[in-house]
Formats: structure tokens, sequence, C-alpha cells
């Protein structure tokens, strides 16, 4: 017979708060810790050693970051993503020593609080399709499986083909408004509401990749946001 998890009495409960910029090194910590001992890494500190998944969603909705905190110590964050009428939530993660201890569950009580202020009509998320304890705490929210992604992958070589695309950092800043609404035209056509904005932004201004723009006799017709989230590296700057 299986142990039962430890239930914390309410002194005890980790309460959920906004993430400040001053827990990031905490969360990104408690973020590699968690994905790397649950995928059996000999090393959990080193999941995604050079990437920085933390700080990227942070700096790109500070309002939409939450952490759990215990005693006065992050333990736990979860951030959510705007997308219009499309809500995206990820990544959460939890001290590994702290496990089933029901702080998951506190950390998307804020996240579907705020898809329900942003008026979001389709929420989801990716999480292992493989481990009924994450199904089953989806589940309770409301989140049921639906689709298997593919994770593909191919070495890049320069391309010979004439395509006629441009990237959104190329755009002179008097025709940035009207990318962006090129953009949002084009994701309503998806998915109605549909508004990943946010992201071409967030990707622009943090440097952390570019946004793909496809067009065709002067429409768009397809773009893609691609991410590369390189660690930070900050340095501290003392005023005399």
């Amino acid at each position: 017979m299986s142990a039962q998890p430890q239930i914390l009495p309410d002194s005890e409960q980790a309460t959920v708060r906004p993430l400040q910029e001053n827990d990031l090194p905490n969360a990104d910590r408690i973020f590699r810790l968690a994905f790397g001992t649950f995928l059996g890494f000999p090393d959990p500190t080193q999941f995604y050693a050079s990437a920085d998944y933390v700080r990227t969603r942070w700096l790109a909705d500070p309002e939409a970051a939450f952490g759990a905190e215990l005693n006065g110590e992050i333990v736990g964050s979860n951030f959510a993503a705007n997308w219009g009428s499309i809500g995206f939530f990820g990544p959460l993660t939890v001290r590994p020593d702290l496990w089933d201890r029901g702080i998951a569950k506190r950390l998307l009580t804020p996240v579907m609080d705020t898809f329900a202020r942003w008026g979001t009509k389709h929420a989801g998320l990716f999480t292992f399709a493989q481990s009924a304890k994450h199904v089953g705490l989806y589940q309770k929210f409301g989140f049921w499986p639906r689709f298997l992604t593919a994770i593909m992958s191919k070495p890049v070589a320069k391309s010979t083909e004439a395509a006629r695309w441009s990237t959104f950092s190329e755009l002179p800043a008097d025709r940035r408004e009207d990318g962006l609404n090129a953009c949002k035209l084009l994701t309503n056509a998806v998915y109605e509401g549909l508004d990943v904005n946010r992201e071409i932004l967030a990707v622009d201004r943090q440097k952390l990749g570019e946004t793909v723009l496809l067009w065709e006799e002067g429409e768009l017709m397809g773009l893609a946001v691609c991410h590369c989230v390189l660690r930070w590296k900050r340095a501290t700057i003392r005023a005399t």
C-alpha cells in the first residue's frame, strides 16, 4: 500500500501572491529542479540549463505571474498568457519535496480567476500525457486531454527558395502598428479572437528570437513567433 500524501495544517499551507522580480532566481531554480527531477536528470538543476523560461514569461506579463510562498520562501510558480480569446498557462512548478500537498492546485486558482477576468473563451496547457497525477490535477479545473502534440526537429540549412517573407523587427516604426493589425486579422481568421500580438512584442522587446511574416501579393498569409530563450546574464551597477 502506498503512503498517503502529507496534508499540511492551515498554518503551514502555502499562500499564493503575485510573483515579484526578486522572486525570479528562486522560481527559476525550482522550475529546473522540478522538471529535472520528474524527468530523471542526473543533476536536476541542469534541466534546460541554457534557457530562461521564468524571467521571460514574467517580463511578458508580470501581472499574470504567480508565486506560492511557504514560511517566507517561494516554493512554486505559475504563469498565464493572454492570447485574446485563448488563454494558456505554464510552466507550473513546485519544489519537489513539497509535491502532493495541494500547492499546484493553489497556483491554478488565480490563473483561472485571471482567465475569467480576461474573458477567455478557450484555455489550454501542455502536460505529460503519461502522468495520471498531472492529468488528474488539471481535470479538477475542467481541462481534459485532447491532442497529442508531435515535437519535431531538423537541421537548419540556408534556403534556396525565393520566399516572400520578412521579419517583424525589420518593420519601420511607423509600420509596426499596421503589421500587428495584420497579424491579429490573420490569427482571428484561424480562431475567432485569437491574438498573439503580446507574444510578438515580448519576443521583440526581450530579443528572444524573431517573428517571421509570410506575404503573398502584399497580404499576410502566415506568421511564426520563434523563441530562442537564452539565459540572462545580469550585472549590478552601483551609483556613486
